[in-house]
């Protein structure tokens, strides 16, 4: 490995979303293991805590939501350019915002190559020839070649969230104070509706392990909590580090494409991930060594860059996801 910079301070900025910012963090520890960098990592502030106790991170640049836009963000490019402007900047967003900051900066600079027009034609063709294009590097792999353009394997840069010994007793605590020892985690909800199966398949999912005298877990945050008030769930109660540190302590975790599915595989908590909408195209699939993905046969898939458009076939390829298909995707895991 050959890195343009090594044994020094950089700055890199990712600004969104949770699971970009969770997929970065393997990135990172990579770098710091074999050439010794440590970053300063430019962020939304709800984003900070997937970088807290970081090994190579030493410290966080919170970036508001009303300093993003316009003139605003001028002003924030040109004050940050003045005050972090000797330092290596890598860009791990690569968009026209950080295509400005990059514009001011006065040191040496580096981007990733998101593959913008790969995945465009490819949405719009299926053709074969831009699939294998994109199948062939994960998000981190695509991150890593931002400093080296060799392909790094991607086991080297699985996402690591690193737990303080605090956090995983207050973890222990809460499972321990709920009877529970090593559940079954579910995550049942998805910024976008169509990247996750219909709450009744969650609840029938529930019922069902419960029956097989699984303990279950419910994580995330949602307007709607799958079952308001059982002392099993926890949606809403939990923040990004607590919620890790309970995926830690979990047999496995059950989702949709979600920011909790990369954090569950960066405290090398396995998954069953439920795709539909979004594909392997898209380079978010869960990189554990024991994940195990299901991608839902639709012909349209994928159907939109992240999973938000509305779909003509009435989200079809979630629907076709049951309870009954869970269970036999976890069958797999030992109790």
């Amino acid at each position: 490995m050959s890195l343009p910079f090594s044994n020094q301070e950089c700055l890199t900025v990712r600004l969104s979303a949770l699971g970009d910012a969770i997929l970065t963090t393997g990135v990172l520890a990579y770098w710091h293991e074999q050439a010794g960098l440590t970053f300063q990592v430019l962020t939304k502030p709800a984003l900070a805590p997937v970088f807290d106790n970081h090994p190579a991170v030493t410290g966080i640049i919170g970036v508001r939501e009303e300093d993003l836009h316009g003139a605003s963000w001028i002003r924030f490019c040109r004050g940050l350019a003045k005050e972090f402007g000797r330092l290596p900047l890598i860009d791990l967003h690569a968009n026209l915002r950080t295509l400005l900051l990059r514009s001011f900066w006065p040191g040496p600079t580096r981007s990733y190559r998101k593959f913008s027009l790969e995945r465009r034609l490819f949405l719009a063709t299926r053709h074969p020839v831009f699939a294998t294009r994109l199948r062939r590097l994960n998000v981190p792999q695509r991150y890593c070649m931002a400093l080296d353009p060799e392909v790094v394997d991607a086991d080297a840069l699985k996402p690591r969230i690193f737990l303080a010994e605090n956090e995983k007793a207050v973890a222990r605590e809460t499972l321990s104070r709920l009877g529970l020892t090593r559940p079954v985690a579910i995550h049942p909800y998805a910024t976008h509706p169509a990247k996750t199966p219909r709450p009744e398949v969650w609840r029938n999912l529930i019922r069902n392990l419960k029956t097989q005298g699984e303990q279950v877990l419910i994580l995330g945050r949602h307007e709607r909590p799958l079952y308001p008030q059982a002392p099993h769930d926890l949606t809403n109660a939990t923040d990004l580090r607590a919620t890790s540190a309970l995926l830690s302590l979990c047999r496995v975790l059950v989702t949709g494409d979600s920011g909790p599915m990369h954090l569950a595989t960066a405290v090398n908590t396995p998954v069953v991930a439920l795709f539909g909408p979004t594909t392997k195209e898209w380079g978010f699939y869960p990189s554990g060594p024991h994940d195990v993905v299901h991608q839902s046969p639709c012909p349209k898939a994928p159907c939109s860059l992240h999973g938000q458009d509305a779909c003509s076939l009435g989200n079809a390829c979630m629907k076709d996801v049951s309870e009954k298909l869970i269970l036999d995707l976890l069958s797999s895991f030992p109790a």
